[in-house]
């Protein structure tokens, strides 16, 4: 009989420790805060060397981080420590976005379509721009013509509301969608949160959303992406090589917008993969969203800087902003000793005129043509929602055809069909964390996988990795615990013997 309450009591105390034990908290290493300039805590790095699952911490992070205004180097360390806190649902996630964001042509990821076709007699389509205007000769008015061809060609109807601010993102959509508009365009990174929220109220109107990475499949809105980093890669070949005195520069919107970032860290790659030595000066643009990419004179003063220092190529990507720099370089080019600058997004040789003394090129986003295949797509009833990507390229170089040698457009033909083919890569495995910590800046977390659509092959297998050992540290957890079961197991029959 005390043989028999010993062993009952030993097992009743084995229970109790195991339910101990299996609630109690484990305890978590909290990583140390990187610091670097007004960096957030989650502060993107644009070293090469770092672990490709940062992109994923950035984006999981970006709704608890304090905004961040600058995307600063932090060391390889800080990296690696990042890296282990990444989960594995995340990392699957990434990596299955890195397979469909891969192909260099227009692709289309998402789910069921969304709606029935329209009467293209009764289309209404609606645009909301972003602060730069609907002139700016760039990005809002690429997206804006597309609209204005799908309509003529589908004999519906368009029409534009301009943000004057942020403040006017979900005014203006909301304007749109309560007179019975079929489908509403919004134009840029900073309406992502407004268009998603009008979306889920208003279930039977399409979406398009420019520079609008989706997260999160939803059947009525359909982002349309771009790989800034592969024209802007080319572009920064094109600038390393027409350099003369070795200093190129870049004149760039607010790092709060992940294209932006693209942009310049392909430009730098570019630069770098064609003539290692070449000095870079890039610059953004300092303040917030509503006046980044409308400051032509903050533009143009930071050019004439530029151009001071040494720079003879700029290139100029941030609407008026980066069109200010552009026509700062080609009141300063002489024959005697010509500048260059390269504009950003369309075409500008056709949009920007005053530039032309100096625009040899421009790193364009096919937006027009993105756009308006969109819009076709939905009035079709063919449109799915999730990610649809856009193609990117060089503009021709027009009167400065006759001025590039043979062996920098084989150069640049070269570098195309390798960044197609996957041989080279535009950004290095650590910029898509720089573009999920300025996604974290603007505060939005289905935004921060922005990051998402830069990831290689490459980054998606060490996200895997990550997704591993994630895996193992949470089954030395598991026994962790078990140990201490045990121990306390033990201490409690030698107690009640």
């Amino acid at each position: 009989m005390k043989r028999t309450s010993r062993f009952l009591l030993s097992s009743c105390f084995i229970l109790i420790a195991l339910v101990f034990t299996a609630c109690a908290p484990s305890a978590t290493a909290t990583p140390k805060p990187t610091t670097a300039a007004t960096t957030a805590p989650v502060v993107a790095t644009t070293a090469a060397t770092q672990a490709a699952a940062v992109a994923t911490t950035a984006a999981t992070a970006a709704a608890t981080t304090a905004p961040a205004t600058t995307a600063a180097t932090v060391a390889a360390t800080t990296a690696a420590t990042a890296a282990a806190t990444v989960a594995a649902p995340a990392a699957t996630t990434a990596a299955t976005t890195a397979a469909t964001v891969a192909a260099t042509t227009v692709a289309v990821s998402g789910a069921a379509t969304a709606g029935a076709a329209v009467s293209p007699s009764g289309l209404k389509i609606g645009l909301v721009t972003d602060v730069g205007q609907i002139d700016d000769r760039s990005f809002n008015q690429s997206a804006w013509e597309g609209a204005q061809a799908a309509a003529k060609d589908l004999g519906g109807t368009a029409d534009y509301l301009i943000s004057a601010g942020p403040e006017d993102y979900a005014s203006n959509i909301q304007s749109f969608a309560d007179k019975d508009y079929n489908i509403i365009i919004s134009v840029g990174f900073a309406l992502g949160e407004a268009t998603t929220k009008a979306a889920a109220n208003y279930p039977k109107i399409h979406f398009i959303g420019v520079d609008q990475f989706q997260g999160t499949e939803v059947a009525n809105v359909t982002g349309l992406i771009f790989p800034e980093d592969q024209s802007g890669f080319l572009a920064g070949i094109l600038a390393a090589k027409l350099s003369k005195s070795g200093t190129i520069a870049a004149v760039l919107g607010t790092d709060q917008v992940p294209p932006v970032v693209r942009f310049k860290e392909g430009y730098e790659a570019g630069a770098k993969y064609a003539k290692p030595d070449i000095k870079i000066i890039s610059t953004y643009y300092p303040g917030g969203l509503d006046k980044a990419f409308n400051d032509p004179a903050w533009g143009a003063q930071t050019a004439g800087q530029a151009l001071d220092n040494g720079a003879d190529v700029v290139f100029g990507a941030g609407g008026k902003t980066g069109n200010g720099a552009l026509q700062e370089v080609a009141k300063r080019t002489t024959k005697a000793k010509p500048l260059y600058c390269i504009g950003v997004d369309s075409d500008q040789w056709g949009t920007l005129p005053e530039a032309q003394p100096c625009l040899v090129s421009s790193a364009m986003k096919l937006i027009t043509p993105g756009v308006n295949t969109l819009i076709k797509q939905a009035a079709a009833g063919s449109i799915k929602g999730g990610n649809f990507l856009g193609e990117v390229g060089l503009a021709p170089f027009h009167d400065f055809a006759s001025a590039i040698p043979a062996d920098i457009t084989a150069a640049l033909d070269a570098a195309k069909a390798d960044l197609a083919s996957g041989k080279i890569k535009a950004m290095p495995d650590a910029a898509p964390a720089a573009t999920a910590a300025a996604t974290a800046a603007a505060g939005s977390a289905p935004a921060a996988a922005t990051a998402a659509p830069t990831m290689s092959a490459t980054q998606a297998s060490a996200a895997g990795s990550a997704s591993n050992s994630a895996t193992c540290c949470f089954t030395a957890m598991l026994a962790r615990k078990w140990s201490r079961t045990v121990s306390l197991a033990v201490l409690g029959s030698g107690f009640w013997s």
